[in-house]
């Protein structure tokens, strides 16, 4: 073994590995087991503030954000998984889904610590990152193909800036 391949070795076994952040959330075993579930990483955080959440929906125009009371009680899906906003550093969210198939996922960062979104003060982002603008996002925007294990999915949150409607601070 050369010189340089010996130093690119040492190098390479000395560099710490990327900073994973932890799975958070309810069904960060699925995650965790390999079961089909979507690992939501969350990036553009306003503030520390609140809870972060991940709401699953069906796939469709006529139920993606529909009332998830009334999804349930047609007997459609919808899943919840929220926890307290990290302090600081990456922030990975783990939701299960049934099975491999197309979903519609909202992420939202709730600032206010009411149960309710604000469009004065919340955040939201879907698996598309294109910009939220001032309507309803499409499903379209919010779709994701889960396969037979985790599906890994870039969130970065949008909030109010303007009478442009929402967009990520800072761009």
């Amino acid at each position: 073994m050369t010189y340089l391949t010996m130093m690119a070795t040492a190098l390479v076994v000395a560099a710490p590995a990327a900073a994973r952040a932890e799975v958070l959330g309810s069904d960060a075993a699925a995650c965790a087991a390999r079961q089909p579930s979507i690992e939501v990483e969350l990036e553009g955080f306003k503030d520390r503030k609140g809870e972060v959440k991940l709401e699953l929906y069906p796939a469709t125009a006529e139920d993606f954000l529909k009332d998830d009371r009334d999804l349930i009680k047609e007997g459609k899906l919808f899943r919840r998984v929220h926890v307290p906003t990290p302090p600081s550093g990456p922030v990975s969210m783990c939701i299960r889904v049934p099975g491999p198939g197309r979903y519609a996922l909202l992420a939202t960062h709730n600032r206010d610590g009411k149960n309710k979104f604000s469009i004065w003060q919340d955040g939201a982002g879907l698996s598309s990152n294109a910009k939220l603008g001032a309507s309803k996002p499409k499903v379209t925007a919010a779709i994701v193909e889960v396969g037979n294990g985790v599906t890994r999915v870039p969130i970065r949150l949008q909030y109010l800036r303007g009478l442009g409607g929402f967009g990520p601070i800072g761009n």
